[in-house]
């Protein structure tokens, strides 16, 4: 059975992931994504085993502990994680496991997989970014500061990545992402 691919997918908060993501599963069903397990609460719809594993904080220090986790990484004041066996299952039975993370889990992957794609979902700008976070409504001007000034800490590293996409116009960057990734 051929093995299949570990995709890595990263950028800043707002930039757009959790869209291009969600749009390219429904365009191509045989892309597994990896459920992320975070310490932070649920945001309204999201569903637990679903979006996210929401776990408190002595389970996921647990899970770090045990090796249980491929790559992970605290952001914004919540641990994010990503499940170790269910990703190598997928890719040994020859699925395309795609991770949607954060920059430093995105580098312990490259590390630990540097066969993995990884790309870097860029804003079109730092005013377009600001602009989405607070059209979200779900934030304190203080978690927005800090998430911007986060963004440009990640964009710095964007050269890190095999690819390289800008979302300004939406499915262009989804078009991009496809042909990325070979479809």
């Amino acid at each position: 059975m051929e093995t299949g691919k570990l995709i890595v997918l990263t950028g800043p908060s707002g930039v757009g992931k959790g869209s291009l993501v969600r749009s390219l599963l429904q365009r191509h069903p045989e892309l597994a994504l990896s459920i992320s397990a975070t310490t932070r609460a649920p945001r309204e719809g999201e569903i637990h085993g679903q979006h996210y594993y929401f776990v408190d904080r002595p389970k996921f220090e647990d899970m770090v502990e045990l090796g249980e986790l491929l790559e992970w990484a605290e952001f914004a004041g919540n641990c994010y994680g990503t499940p170790r066996g269910p990703v190598l299952d997928r890719v040994r039975e020859g699925k395309s496991v795609l991770l949607e993370i954060e920059l430093l889990g995105a580098r312990q992957v490259g590390q630990s997989f540097p066969e993995a794609l990884k790309v870097f979902i860029l804003p079109p700008s730092k005013s377009e970014l600001e602009r989405r976070l607070r059209g979200r409504g779900q934030e304190s001007e203080e978690a927005i500061a800090r998430r911007l000034q986060r963004a440009t800490e990640e964009i710095e590293a964007a050269g890190e990545f095999d690819f390289q996409i800008v979302n300004d116009d939406f499915e262009t960057a989804l078009r991009e992402l496809e042909a990325v990734l070979g479809f």
